[in-house]
Protein backbone atom coordinates (compact mmCIF):
# COMPACT_ATOMS: atom_id res chain seq x y z
CA UNK A 1 0.00 0.00 0.00
CA UNK A 2 2.40 2.76 0.85
CA UNK A 3 5.04 1.57 -1.77
CA UNK A 4 2.05 2.09 -4.26
CA UNK A 5 1.19 5.20 -2.66
CA UNK A 6 5.02 6.46 -3.50
CA UNK A 7 5.34 4.67 -6.79
CA UNK A 8 2.11 6.82 -7.75
CA UNK A 9 3.80 9.61 -6.56
CA UNK A 10 6.81 9.53 -8.96
CA UNK A 11 5.06 7.93 -12.00
CA UNK A 12 2.47 9.72 -11.83
CA UNK A 13 1.89 13.37 -9.76
CA UNK A 14 5.41 14.43 -9.94
CA UNK A 15 5.22 14.76 -13.59
CA UNK A 16 2.10 16.26 -13.94
CA UNK A 17 3.83 19.03 -11.19
CA UNK A 18 6.62 19.61 -13.71
CA UNK A 19 4.45 19.97 -16.95
CA UNK A 20 2.69 22.74 -14.93
CA UNK A 21 5.41 24.51 -13.98
CA UNK A 22 6.24 27.46 -15.79
CA UNK A 23 9.95 26.47 -16.92
CA UNK A 24 11.10 29.10 -19.69
CA UNK A 25 13.03 27.42 -22.58
CA UNK A 26 16.17 30.34 -21.96
CA UNK A 27 17.77 31.83 -19.48
CA UNK A 28 16.87 34.86 -19.84
CA UNK A 29 12.97 33.44 -20.08
CA UNK A 30 13.22 33.91 -16.45
CA UNK A 31 13.45 37.54 -16.28
CA UNK A 32 9.74 37.70 -18.11
CA UNK A 33 8.34 35.42 -15.48
CA UNK A 34 5.42 37.26 -13.88
CA UNK A 35 5.32 37.32 -9.78
CA UNK A 36 2.79 34.25 -9.78
CA UNK A 37 4.66 32.42 -11.75
CA UNK A 38 8.02 32.91 -9.62
CA UNK A 39 5.78 31.50 -6.79
CA UNK A 40 4.68 28.54 -8.33
CA UNK A 41 8.59 27.81 -8.91
CA UNK A 42 9.34 28.45 -5.40
CA UNK A 43 8.51 24.80 -4.12
CA UNK A 44 10.82 23.40 -6.57
CA UNK A 45 13.60 25.52 -6.25
CA UNK A 46 13.68 25.25 -2.77
CA UNK A 47 14.05 21.42 -2.73
CA UNK A 48 16.61 21.80 -5.18
CA UNK A 49 18.80 24.02 -3.32
CA UNK A 50 18.00 21.66 -0.24
CA UNK A 51 19.28 18.83 -2.13
CA UNK A 52 22.11 21.05 -3.69
CA UNK A 53 23.16 21.79 -0.46
CA UNK A 54 22.55 18.39 1.34
CA UNK A 55 25.16 16.96 -1.88
CA UNK A 56 28.21 19.49 -1.19
CA UNK A 57 28.19 19.56 2.54
CA UNK A 58 30.25 17.01 3.39
CA UNK A 59 32.97 18.59 1.28
CA UNK A 60 32.42 21.86 3.25
CA UNK A 61 35.12 22.55 5.83
CA UNK A 62 34.29 21.68 9.56
CA UNK A 63 33.56 23.99 11.77
CA UNK A 64 35.45 23.98 14.89
CA UNK A 65 34.16 24.12 18.09
CA UNK A 66 36.03 26.73 20.05
CA UNK A 67 37.13 25.51 23.44
CA UNK A 68 37.29 27.84 26.51
CA UNK A 69 40.83 29.23 27.04
CA UNK A 70 42.44 29.95 30.03
CA UNK A 71 41.92 33.36 31.30
CA UNK A 72 44.57 33.49 34.21
CA UNK A 73 48.02 33.20 32.60
CA UNK A 74 50.39 33.61 35.52
CA UNK A 75 48.89 35.05 38.79
CA UNK A 76 48.92 32.50 41.35
CA UNK A 77 49.21 29.56 39.77
CA UNK A 78 50.13 27.67 42.54
CA UNK A 79 46.44 28.23 44.24
CA UNK A 80 43.46 26.30 43.01
CA UNK A 81 41.60 29.56 42.74
CA UNK A 82 42.42 33.04 42.70
CA UNK A 83 39.69 34.91 45.16
CA UNK A 84 40.61 38.69 46.06
CA UNK A 85 38.54 39.68 49.01
CA UNK A 86 38.78 44.00 49.71
CA UNK A 87 37.33 45.89 52.57
CA UNK A 88 35.53 48.80 51.67
CA UNK A 89 34.10 51.37 54.09
CA UNK A 90 31.35 52.89 51.86
CA UNK A 91 30.11 49.60 51.11
CA UNK A 92 26.36 49.40 51.42
CA UNK A 93 25.80 45.61 51.33
CA UNK A 94 28.21 43.33 53.41
CA UNK A 95 29.66 41.37 50.20
CA UNK A 96 29.66 41.90 46.24
CA UNK A 97 31.25 39.55 44.20
CA UNK A 98 32.43 40.70 40.67
CA UNK A 99 33.14 38.60 37.90
CA UNK A 100 36.63 37.97 35.86
CA UNK A 101 35.99 34.77 33.90
CA UNK A 102 33.90 36.97 31.77
CA UNK A 103 31.56 34.03 31.41
CA UNK A 104 28.70 35.25 34.04
CA UNK A 105 25.55 35.75 32.69
CA UNK A 106 24.98 38.88 34.83
CA UNK A 107 28.05 40.21 34.23
CA UNK A 108 29.58 42.26 35.95
CA UNK A 109 28.26 40.55 39.22
CA UNK A 110 29.52 37.07 39.73
CA UNK A 111 27.04 34.22 38.84
CA UNK A 112 29.82 31.31 39.70
CA UNK A 113 30.14 30.84 36.39
CA UNK A 114 34.20 30.88 36.88
CA UNK A 115 33.38 26.90 38.53
CA UNK A 116 32.13 25.53 35.32
CA UNK A 117 34.70 27.07 33.38
CA UNK A 118 37.95 26.27 35.85
CA UNK A 119 36.14 22.22 35.60
CA UNK A 120 36.67 22.63 31.59
CA UNK A 121 40.17 24.08 31.32
CA UNK A 122 41.80 23.49 34.25
CA UNK A 123 42.23 27.23 34.95
CA UNK A 124 41.80 28.93 38.53
CA UNK A 125 40.36 32.26 38.04
CA UNK A 126 37.86 33.00 40.85
CA UNK A 127 35.64 36.39 41.76
CA UNK A 128 36.75 39.71 43.04
CA UNK A 129 34.96 40.41 46.55
CA UNK A 130 34.33 43.58 47.74
CA UNK A 131 33.54 43.10 51.62
CA UNK A 132 31.93 45.92 53.65
CA UNK A 133 34.82 46.91 56.18
CA UNK A 134 33.41 46.16 59.74
CA UNK A 135 35.07 49.40 62.31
Amino acid sequence: MVLESISRIIKVQFPAYLRKLPLPDTIGGFARLTVSEWLRLLPLLGILALLGYLTIRPFLPKKKKQRDSLINLKIQKENPRVVNEIDIEDLRTPNVCYCRCWRSKTFPVCDKSHIKHNELTGDNVGPLILKKKTL
